[in-house]
């Protein structure tokens, strides 16, 4: 049965951190701390990072926060992101929030039960037996995996509205206590985002034919501790490790043949891979393990200047560029995340009418 996608939305949240602002914070904050943070400010200048949003001001990272206030604080923010994107989905679908029957919702950076969609229930209008479906722990991952189980779903029962909401607030898991590599180089790169998509089985009146066909998934062996969270009393400490660059151009390639001959596709009629940007060292990454052309994926790092690691929502943002530029024809879009695994979608795009 043939998913038809009718929109792709984005939100942003209101604080903008510039990088150089971001980075005279964390030399101040971490830099006495942290003996080896001197070494480490490059990260700053080449991470591929100009700005991102945050949830909270700048000022909120001098202070010590815990588990308690921070989730409190992704509630709040992760909420109203959630609303916005997913009414800038619908509008742009031309679907009104009651006609909804299933919201799938993928968040990684915060506990909410209730969750997000039923906080924001009443203030859009969904109907009380819409179908709720939350998932937690996909990580980077999140928003091409989102993508394929609301697929799923909707090819299940074509005749559905389905809505996708992906939102994260990863500044939230700022840590100045625990002085790892790793919080130093989320501290370069996180930022927070929400996106929204609106699938169903009819097509769209208007607009190019976007379709979606069934995703894949896979999960290496012995991964554990590449991605994760270590979660204590204060809150989420981010696991990421500096392997992760070396271990795209390994491991990637195979997985994106079998990926694709899942899915009845060879490399050579993807046009475009629409492509997570877990940071300026994974896109070159991705770009040498499938043996595309350098400086080929140009929206991912555009995102990523503009707004930073996301984590899930972030390959969403991407999709929604790359059609705003025209692209067509056969893509896959994929992301990397905790597992460690990767999430696989083909999507097809029908060519401009002439």
């Amino acid at each position: 049965m043939t998913v038809f996608l009718h929109s792709v939305a984005t939100a942003l949240p209101p604080h903008e951190l510039p990088q150089d602002l971001v980075q005279r914070r964390a030399q101040r904050i971490l830099g006495p701390k942290y003996p080896q943070f001197e070494r480490l400010l490059s990260s700053f200048v080449n991470s591929g990072v100009e700005k991102r949003h945050s949830v909270v001001p700048i000022e909120w990272f001098e202070a010590e926060h815990g588990w308690h206030e921070r989730n409190s604080i992704f509630l709040e923010g992760a909420t109203q992101l959630f609303e916005e994107a997913a009414r800038a989905a619908l509008t742009q679908a031309g679907w009104q929030a009651h006609e909804v029957d299933c919201i799938v919702t993928v968040s990684s950076t915060g506990i909410a039960t209730p969750t997000l969609e039923a906080r924001a229930k009443a203030r859009m209008g969904f109907r009380d037996d819409v179908r709720r479906v939350p998932v937690f722990g996909l990580g980077c991952a999140g928003g091409v995996g989102g993508l394929s189980l609301a697929q799923s779903l909707c090819a299940a029962q074509p005749e559905q509205k389905i809505l996708l909401v992906v939102v994260e607030a990863c500044t939230l898991s700022f840590r100045s206590d625990r002085l790892q590599k790793a919080d130093i180089i989320a501290t370069v790169l996180f930022g927070d985002g929400a996106a929204a998509v609106c699938l169903s089985g009819q097509r769209p009146a208007a607009g190019r034919c976007v379709t979606l066909a069934p995703g894949t998934q896979m999960t290496w062996p012995d991964t554990l501790g590449i991605m994760g969270w270590d979660v204590d009393d204060t809150g989420l400490g981010v696991v990421f490790d500096r392997s992760i660059p070396d271990f795209v151009h390994k491991n990637l390639a195979a997985a994106v043949t079998d990926a694709l001959g899942r899915s009845g596709l060879t490399q050579a009629q993807i046009a475009r891979f629409v492509c997570h940007p877990g940071g300026a060292k994974v896109v070159s990454a991705i770009e040498s393990a499938l043996a595309l052309d350098p400086d080929s994926l140009q929206a991912e790092r555009e995102v990523l200047r503009v707004a930073g690691n996301m984590s899930a929502p972030t390959v969403l943002f991407v999709l929604k560029q790359v059609l705003e530029e025209g692209a067509c024809g056969q893509m896959m879009a994929t992301a990397l995340g905790p597992g460690f695994s990767a999430a696989f979608q083909p999507i097809h795009v029908e060519a401009e009418a002439a």
